[in-house]
């Protein structure tokens, strides 16, 4: 298309129209295997912009495509046209009506949120998916969604009450429960709505037609379904049956994966929310025929939760830094775990349900194990099982866990005869599956491993799917239960529903949609299932040299490749944990971990460049990641965008050459070091409203910054001042690590360390060494792997000894376990290295665990402390050390602030281009939570970046925990 077409349209939206290469590749993919290039990329600020896009797709013959969070794993959110983007402005939560527990929101506002705004008012939204702290309503909708408490709450089609659409030819239309005589009215009108309700009176009356609807659709018991358009949920009313419902079309639109209609506002119906207390039994199996013939047993009870989860999800959790604590409840090595919820008004009539429930296990006896949970543990055994989607996209290599036959739901009395069946298929292709998932609704998520570069799987892709399609048909199910049809499943709609019912299909969508411009692809003549997918097939892998190490992922460009979409780096600051922080600032796709990651396969896989980093799309996507290393934990798929970063500043600059600002921040430490020869000369310069204007100017830094002061100590001296000789051999000779920033920025927290070992008995060695950190955070890659040999070959003594390395700056110490794995070529001594290498706080945290220090060393004083955890702490390491560390003086009252990312980064804040950003990064969580602390709370803070950060966003001091408990000592 003719960009001055694409141009025109862009100067009469109110919002953005993007039609770059870098905006079009982000959007070619969405959760599944697909990748379609758009024609562009659309920010709609309201429906009149929607209406603008209807009727330029209208003239120009182009598809809309209605995108949410852009988690579809059918499909659904790519193809040839224009991507419309509504999470962007159309995230309002327009009323509330308490009466009637109903709310109206547009279709950008994310589930999560949702019930977070409702639940003063004693309310929620029932429908829970694994992806609710990202989900939007929109896409909800348009899924027919279910989730976990489905069984309970039922699915998004039952608690949708009204929408607001536009429709294919820009008129709008508002659709709710209508009476027979208001529908009557409707179908007399002249216009687009008028026709719609006039031909679907016409169709659905038909004898024949209701009749092939009942005998072919699946079984009425099944609530997870979206086959196709729900026309047999129409005929449940008054208009069409003796059911007292009225008409709503909204039944209809409920699933339909936008290609009736174009939703800008939906109602929703609301309930109570869930009783207080609740239990949850987590039964272990050692087959999964056990655990299948447990399922109708136990859902004989009233139970809120029945999920699955198998022997391969749980395999995946173990090597998963944020979820592998949540595993606490595994016991053994089971095939099959069924997660079972029970809740109640109040604790005696829990206790009798559960009483009830564990006897009807225990009569079945076909479970090993059966603990149960209560409270937050309930909360942490959700969380591992809401993690399986992403989870699976952790495997190592090609080969992955496919979505095409995952989204099966059969009655519950025919799933382990289902199961069974399926298992056959599976066997007879020589393939292991996944099951998990809802089994309390006859929906467990069933993926083959397959390579989809490779055609042999390709073919398997679409023979297994039919093989499974026809098995769903023969127990007249829903091939698609929750996930919906998109481009995988489409294809087999007549198959599931009949010829005669998908012809009615077909002139449904006619109908609302009479010259095919929503949605295209989807649900009818549909895109083939087994073409336009994310790879070419038999290609020959790019060649992509590296000078870190990747081999933990086969390279760098299948590192890239773990990420499967399912965006869990898009959830907002209103939602726990840090991913991903510049995109909870900018609300921009390209600043997600999967922005990222999408970014650098696209031009690594298509780039015809000798160096295939040198392109400045790659350069504008990496921009403002913070290297936070938020996503090396929370991304379920451990994409670790900070070590991608590294690896592409280093190559893309060899090809353009380094800025000035960047050999500036790369050597700061030479420069620290030469600036503590004169600290007195070097701060006033830092500090002059002239000259340190003039250097900042100079240097690209932010003019509303202020630098850290340097400082010159002799550590060496201070320690033998200090030193003590052992008399307690408990107390474990240490060996503190003087690092570039405490040996020159942050000389008190040094100080405060050496004493507060010192005074608690332990025999104290220091090490100096420059980390590499600035080096890693500009690219600098050949400085940091020289670094790297330097301190490997240094501590090499000190590693065969078994020593403990203590250190206190987080950024520094734990690039021991992280960084240095990736630049070093001797693998026993790394693993000594990540081992042996302790924050400050996890050694400390251990002895007092181990009762070698106690708080009969410490003041009785009452203090109040809040906690801000340094990113790279809170991905490699914990928080909960500095908590216990700090919860060791009788009277100190510590929280841990829920804060996120601080914004700073290192250089990053500094960067004058940068500034509003981390400043706006950092007023997300930290600096509110800072600022409602009273004067005489203490802010304790471990990252030197974090520290300054909080200064300039606040005027308030943190210190360093160690800092904080030295002054604690009472020895």
């Amino acid at each position: 298309m003719d960009k001055y077409l694409l141009k025109d349209l862009s100067q009469n939206l109110k919002g953005e129209l993007l039609f770059d290469d870098l905006s079009k590749a982000l959007y070619a993919t969405d959760g599944s295997v697909y990748r379609i290039l758009p024609l562009a990329v659309a920010y709609p600020k309201n429906a009149e912009d929607i209406k603008v896009l209807v009727d330029f797709a209208y003239a120009n013959k182009v598809g809309l495509i209605p995108r949410t969070a852009g988690t579809s794993l059918a499909g659904q959110c790519v193809g040839p046209g224009i991507v419309v983007d509504v999470s962007r402005y159309l995230t309002k939560i327009v009323s509330l009506n308490k009466e009637k527990r109903q709310v109206t929101v547009q279709p950008g506002v994310v589930r999560d949120e949702l019930n977070q705004y409702l639940k003063p008012f004693g309310l929620f939204f029932g429908p829970n998916t694994s992806t609710s702290n990202r989900c939007m309503i929109g896409g909800m909708v348009g899924n027919n969604s279910s989730g976990t408490t489905s069984i309970q709450y039922g699915v998004t089609r039952d608690k949708v009450v009204a929408m607001q659409c536009i429709l294919s030819d820009g008129s709008e239309a508002y659709f709710s429960s209508l009476t027979k005589k208001e529908f009557d009215a409707k179908k007399q009108t002249d216009s687009l709505e008028g026709r719609i309700y006039h031909k679907l009176y016409e169709e659905l009356s038909n004898p024949d037609i209701q009749g092939n609807i009942k005998a072919e659709f699946p079984k009425p018991s099944i609530h997870r379904r979206n086959t196709g358009y729900a026309v047999d949920e129409l005929l449940k009313n008054n208009i069409f049956g003796e059911d007292s419902d009225e008409f709503n079309l909204c039944k209809l639109l409920s699933g339909s994966e936008g290609t009736l209609a174009f939703t800008t506002e939906v109602t929703l119906q609301l309930d109570d929310l869930p009783p207080e207390f609740s239990a949850m039994v987590a039964t272990h199996y050692k087959t999964l025929e056990d655990c299948l013939a447990d399922v109708a047993p136990v859902m004989e009870h009233k139970l809120h939760l029945c999920e699955m989860m198998d022997k391969v999800i749980l395999d995946c959790t173990k090597n998963n830094r944020a979820q592998s604590a949540n595993r606490f409840f595994v016991d053994g090595d089971p095939v099959a775990i069924l997660m079972l919820e029970v809740k109640a008004e109040t604790e005696e009539d829990l206790e009798k349900q559960l009483e009830l429930l564990l006897k009807t296990i225990a009569k079945s006896g076909l479970s090993y194990a059966s603990p149960v949970l209560y409270g937050d543990d309930i909360n942490k055994a959700i969380e591992l099982r809401k993690a399986g989607l992403g989870l699976l996209g952790n495997m190592v290599g090609d080969k992955k866990a496919v979505a095409c036959i995952e989204d099966t739901a059969v009655a519950l009395e025919d799933l382990k005869d289902f199961i069974g069946e399926f298992t056959k298929i599976m066997k007879g292709y020589d393939q292991s599956a996944v099951y998990y998932a809802h089994a309390g609704a006859g929906e467990l998520h069933l993926r083959p491993i397959l390579n989809l570069k490779k055609s042999e799987d390709v073919v398997l892709f679409r023979s297994i799917t039919t093989d499974v399609a026809k098995l769903t048909k023969k127990y007249q199910g829903s091939f698609s239960g929750e996930h919906g049809d998109g481009i995988v499943r489409a294809e087999f709609i007549p198959l599931m529903i009949g010829e005669a019912n998908y012809q009615l299909l077909k002139r449904v969508k006619s109908l609302f949609d009479p010259n095919g411009i929503l949605n295209p692809g989807k649900i009818v003549d549909a895109y083939a299932m087994d073409e336009s997918l994310r790879y070419e097939v038999d290609r020959e892998e790019p060649e992509v040299k590296t000078l870190m190490d990747f081999s933990d992922s086969e390279g760098i460009l299948k590192a890239a490749e773990k990420c499967n979409g399912s965006g869990d780096c898009r959830k907002s600051h209103h939602m726990s944990g840090a991913m991903c922080p510049s995109y909870q600032a900018t609300k921009n796709e390209r600043h997600t971990t999967r922005g990222r990651a999408n970014a650098l396969r696209e031009f690594l896989t298509n780039s015809q460049k000798a160096n295939r980093f040198d392109h400045k799309e790659l350069k504008t996507a990496f921009d403002l990641c913070l290297s936070c290393k938020a996503c090396a934990s929370e991304c379920p798929s451990n994409v670790d965008v900070a070590a991608l970063k590294a690896e592409f500043l280093y190559n893309y600059q060899e090809a353009n050459g380094y800025s000035l600002r960047s050999k500036l921040f790369a050597h700061n430490t030479r420069l620290n070091a030469l600036g503590s020869k004169m600290p007195g000369i070097t701060n006033w310069v830092y500090k002059s409203k002239s000259v340190g204007a003039l250097l900042k100017k100079a240097s690209g830094v932010a003019p509303e910054r202020s630098l850290p002061e340097v400082g010159r100590f002799n550590f060496t001296k201070h320690l033998k001042k200090h030193r003590v000789k052992r008399t307690d051999l408990s107390k474990k000779q240490v060996i503190l690590y003087v690092d570039e920033f405490v040996k020159y920025l942050d000389i008190q927290v040094g100080k405060d360390a050496i004493e507060l070992l010192c005074k608690l008995g332990y025999d104290v060695e220091l090490f100096y060494g420059e980390s590499g950190r600035t080096y890693l955070s500009k690219g600098y890659l050949k400085q940091a792997k020289k670094l790297v040999a330097q301190n490997m070959e240094r501590l090499k003594d000190i590693l065969n000894q078994g020593l403990p390395i203590v250190g206190l700056e987080p950024s520094a110490i734990l690039s021991f376990r992280d960084e240095y794995q990736r630049l070093y070529d001797d693998k026993e001594q790394l693993r000594k290295l990540a081992s042996q290498s302790f924050l400050i706080e996890e050694f400390l945290a251990a002895e007092i665990a181990e009762g070698h220090i106690t708080s009969e060393s410490f003041t009785d004083e009452e203090k109040t402390i809040k906690i801000h955890g340094h990113c790279h702490q809170k991905a490699l390491s914990n928080q909960k050390v500095t908590f216990d560390m700090l919860n060791l003086p009788k009277n100190y009252k510590v929280t841990i602030i829920a804060s996120g990312c601080c914004g700073m980064a290192g250089s990053f804040g500094y960067e004058k281009e940068h500034y509003e950003t981390s400043m706006k990064v950092g007023s997300l969580k930290l600096f509110p939570a800072v600022a409602k602390s009273s004067e005489e709370t203490l802010i304790a803070a471990n990252g030197t970046s974090c520290r300054h950060q909080i200064m300039d966003g606040t005027k308030r001091e943190a210190q360093h925990p160690v800092s904080i408990l030295r002054q604690a000592l009472v020895i």
